[in-house]
């Protein structure tokens, strides 16, 4: 049997996986400047554990022990819920102007 050349060994979509890695990359480095220079740390390290249901991996090891997979409509929803609430509540441009001040 043949592979496509859009798949991955354990059968998942490259776009999806990408995508996956990126949202995830994305939402961590959100946390992280929630974290160090937002007023509420305890937010921050909540974004950063959210951005762990994007890593592709953990996809397979939650379908492993569970026999279920994360929903890609509930990472859409997430993801959604994620960005308002860092551009809309946790002001984070204000906080990458204040990040990039010292420079």
């Amino acid at each position: 049997m043949t592979k496509s050349v859009l798949t991955i060994d354990n059968g998942n979509n490259v776009f999806f996986t990408v995508s996956g890695w990126f949202f995830c990359a994305l939402f961590f480095a959100i946390g992280v400047i929630n974290t160090c220079w937002g007023n509420d740390p305890g937010f921050g390290i909540f974004i950063i554990l959210l951005s762990a249901v994007y890593i592709p991996p953990l996809n397979s090891v939650v379908k492993q022990y569970t026999g279920r997979t994360i929903p890609v409509f509930a990472k859409i929803v997430l993801a959604i819920f994620i960005l308002w609430a860092a551009l809309g509540v946790g002001e984070l441009f204000a906080k990458i102007n204040l990040m990039t001040a010292g420079f």
